[in-house]
C-alpha cells in the first residue's frame, strides 16, 4: 500500500530515497531529519541508519502496484536530486512515473538546476510527461533562483512551496507556475511566519492566476496554528493541469 501521510496537499508519499543533506537555511529544522534521527541505531528500523542517504531498490516498483490513482508526494524524506544519488537510480525513479501514469507525482526539490538539467535532458523539446509534477522549495527570497530554474524546466506542471516561509518574498514573476503552497515551520524550535509575508503571497497569487493553498501557521506542532489566513480556508489546487482521464477518478 501506499504510505499514509497528513500531508494536506497530496494523498500518499513514496519514497525511494532516504536521508539527505542541509542546503540552506529552510533545512536547519527539517522535520524528515528529525523523525529520521529517532530511531538510529536501532536494528532493522527503516531508519536505523537515521537520516544519512539511502537508495531503496526494493521500493522502486509501489506504485505500480497501487490501483486507484492517487496524489503521490515523491520523497518525503529526502531530495531526488541530491548530487549523490546516481543517475541511474534517478532513471528507475522516473521510469516508474512515466509508466504508473494513472497516479500524479509531485516531486519538491531545493536542488534546482540539477533537477532542470536533468528533466531538459531526458525529456528535450517534448517536455515531461503532464502527471509529472516538477516542483521546488523557496524559504525567503534569497533562494528565489530556484524559481528560475523551476520556470526553466520544461514540464507542463510547476509548483512552489513556500514552506518553511522564512521571510518575505517581496515582488516575484510566477509565469508558468501553476500553484503555489505556502506555510510557517513547525518543531520545538520552530521560527515564526508573519502574517504580511503570507498575504504578498497569496496576493501576488491572484494578481496572476495561481491557484495558493495556505498549509499552515506552524508552532511547536503542525496545527498549532490552524490553517486560516484573514479567517478563511485556502485550499487553491491546480486542476487545470491534472490529466483529464486522471482528475475524473481523483478525490480533489
Amino acid at each position: 500500500m501506499a504510505q499514509a501521510t497528513r500531508i494536506e496537499w497530496t494523498d500518499a508519499t513514496w519514497n525511494p530515497v532516504t536521508g539527505c543533506t542541509r542546503i540552506g537555511p529552510g533545512c536547519d529544522n527539517c522535520y524528515a531529519e528529525r523523525f529520521a534521527e529517532r530511531w538510529r541505531g536501532i536494528p532493522d528500523h527503516p531508519y536505523e541508519q537515521g537520516f544519512d542517504l539511502r537508495l531503496w531498490p526494493n521500493r522502486l516498483e509501489q506504485p505500480l502496484s497501487w490501483k486507484k490513482p492517487r496524489l503521490i508526494f515523491v520523497n518525503s524524506m529526502s531530495d531526488l536530486f541530491h548530487k549523490n544519488i546516481p543517475r541511474e537510480f534517478i532513471d528507475s525513479v522516473f521510469e516508474t512515473m512515466e509508466l504508473a501514469d494513472r497516479h500524479v507525482f509531485q516531486i519538491l526539490t531545493k536542488r534546482s538546476s540539477l533537477m532542470r538539467n536533468y528533466v531538459n535532458k531526458r525529456y528535450g523539446s517534448e517536455g515531461a510527461p503532464s502527471h509529472i509534477w516538477l516542483g521546488v522549495s523557496i524559504e525567503s527570497r534569497a533562494h528565489l533562483g530556484r524559481l528560475k530554474h523551476l520556470q526553466a524546466a520544461n514540464v507542463p506542471a510547476r509548483f512552489i512551496s513556500f514552506e518553511p516561509l522564512l521571510g518575505s518574498i517581496g515582488p516575484v514573476d510566477l509565469t508558468g507556475i501553476a500553484w503555489a503552497i505556502v506555510g510557517g515551520e513547525s518543531g520545538p524550535r520552530a521560527r515564526p511566519m508573519h502574517k504580511d509575508w503570507a498575504i504578498e503571497l497569496r496576493d501576488a497569487c491572484n494578481d496572476q492566476k495561481v491557484e495558493f493553498f495556505f498549509k499552515q501557521w506552524g508552532g511547536p506542532r503542525p496545527k498549532s496554528g490552524g490553517r486560516k489566513l484573514e479567517g478563511e480556508v485556502w485550499d487553491g489546487f491546480p486542476l487545470h493541469v491534472v490529466p483529464e482521464p486522471i482528475l475524473q477518478q481523483l478525490s480533489v
